[in-house]
């Protein structure tokens, strides 16, 4: 159903109903600002992302056919912003601005913290290995339990091409935190 409404919300969108574009950036902007996040990995450069990916789907209404569903639409959309992005981005990232996950106090030891902090480096390291192309796959599959069918509409790929980049990914993850298990 909410499909449908998306659709019917997008064709009323595309004739100009600013309205109906609202209720449109209002439901899908927590989940494409999650995928922001995990691709770019700071919320003000995931903020900026989606919102110019909201700008261009705007622009774009006209020309969405409803072959995909809007929210996939969407992700296409903002999957390729953040991939330009990470293209443009310097290789090598600070580690130290990775945030460590807050564990709860009563749980939290001093030895458990470093352990905590160095795991999440580790796995930051990790990810920056992998391509751009590998990552959106991995976060899109691993993290947003996207299908393979979405994700290749998303990405403009073929599913047997997010299959290898998902399988890449992982086995170059498992690899790197092998130290882990």
């Amino acid at each position: 159903m909410a499909e449908a409404d998306d659709r019917l919300l997008a064709v009323r969108a595309a004739e100009g109903d600013e309205e109906a574009f609202e209720v449109l950036v209002h439901r899908h902007s927590p989940a494409m600002l999650r995928l922001a996040e995990r691709l770019l990995g700071g919320r003000a450069e995931a903020e900026d992302a989606v919102q110019d990916a909201f700008v261009s789907a705007w622009r774009s209404l006209p020309e969405y056919r409803g072959e995909a569903g809007f929210g996939t639409w969407l992700y296409r959309i903002v999957t390729n912003r953040c991939l330009n992005l990470l293209r443009t981005r310097r290789p090598a990232a600070d580690l130290d601005a990775v945030a460590e996950p807050a564990a709860p106090e009563h749980q939290s030891s001093p030895a458990r913290a470093a352990e905590s902090y160095a795991a999440v480096r580790d796995l930051a390291q990790a990810m920056g290995m992998l391509s751009a192309e590998q990552k959106v796959c991995w976060v899109l599959r691993e993290i947003e339990g996207k299908p393979y069918e979405t994700i290749a509409q998303a990405v403009g790929i073929r599913p047997e091409a997010v299959r290898a980049r998902v399988f890449r990914a992982r086995r170059m993850l498992t690899e790197a935190m092998a130290a882990w298990r």
